[in-house]
């Protein structure tokens, strides 16, 4: 038995603009245009985008990368998708060296008071509504999508004498996450791996953590995740989520054409507003799980094995 998805047509502006999406130079233009937009925003916050991305660029990292990189992987189309404005997706160089100040760019609307350090924030109320759920420290934690780390180090933050293993499926925003364990010196395990098929020991950790991980996934590649963090976890153990609410006011009152922009660089995002992660959480062995909303666009979900 799967979870139902539940079908929402699109009106008429929404598809108005993907049509004009779907036309290549004017989705090319709208793309730069709003990419420019978001640096410019970035800078005026304090966050210095250009500036990060220049010294990352710098570097020579092609031996880091052989070191990080599992040759024998195999992605499934859904990987290789365009996301963000990155015509190759989370598998490229651009996507890694901007992962950091894109996401403080991005979250810096949150709260009106928050501006540049709203991505601190984010994270530290997803940790807050985990950290009350949670009966005993863990001693093992998963940052199943570490991305460049910035998910992993907050974990390591709440959790100082767990032991943390940071996965990712592409080797380039790994490569960015050892080197910044390196200038932390930070004792983290860095996996290049599926999510949804780590090749990692059953039963093995107290805490599996994703952040941000499944409104970038198709529903089928979302209840395999269910499915090997159920098995990934010691019994009693715990899988927590957040990502962005579907029930949030913010997107219930977001314009259509706004919202079928940000679907725009979101290819999943109608699948994954349509799924009933409760029931398919459930159907992956889990308890009924607690969802908690913790930003204005965010909600928090808590699941245990």
């Amino acid at each position: 038995m799967t979870a139902t998805p539940i079908n929402k047509q699109p009106g008429l502006a929404s598809h108005l603009i993907n049509g004009i999406l779907s036309i290549k130079p004017l989705a090319n233009l709208a793309k730069y245009q709003a990419r420019n937009m978001m640096i410019k925003r970035a800078e005026n916050l304090g966050i210095p985008w250009r500036d990060t991305v220049k010294q990352l660029s710098s570097i020579d990292w092609e031996a880091e990368f052989q070191q990080i990189q599992n040759p024998q992987l195999t992605y499934p189309e859904y990987y290789r998708r365009s996301f963000h404005g990155y015509d190759k997706g989370h598998l490229c160089w651009d996507a890694a060296f901007e992962f950091e100040v894109a996401a403080n760019a991005v979250h810096a609307s949150l709260w009106t008071d928050a501006g540049a350090k709203g991505d601190q924030k984010l994270r530290q109320t997803y940790h807050d509504v985990v950290k009350a759920q949670l009966p005993i420290a863990p001693e093992n934690i998963l940052d199943l999508h570490c991305t460049v780390g910035v998910s992993t180090f907050a974990l390591q933050k709440v959790y100082p004498q767990a032991k943390l293993t940071g996965l990712d499926f592409s080797p380039y925003y790994l490569t960015v996450a050892r080197y910044n364990s390196q200038q932390r010196n930070a004792q983290i395990d860095w996996v290049h791996a599926l999510p949804e098929a780590t090749g990692l020991p059953e039963a093995s950790f107290d805490l599996v953590s994703a952040f941000l991980l499944f409104h970038e996934m198709p529903q089928e590649g979302t209840q395999k995740i269910f499915a090997e963090a159920h098995r990934l976890l010691r019994p009693g153990g715990h899988f927590t989520f957040m990502d962005m609410n579907p029930q949030s006011e913010a997107y219930k009152k977001m314009p259509p054409y706004i919202l079928t922009l940000l679907k725009s660089t979101e290819p999943f995002l109608d699948r994954y507003f349509a799924l009933d992660v409760k029931q398919a959480l459930i159907e992956a062995g889990f308890k009924a799980p607690t969802i908690t909303q913790n930003s204005p666009r965010h909600r928090t979900v808590v699941a245990q094995k």
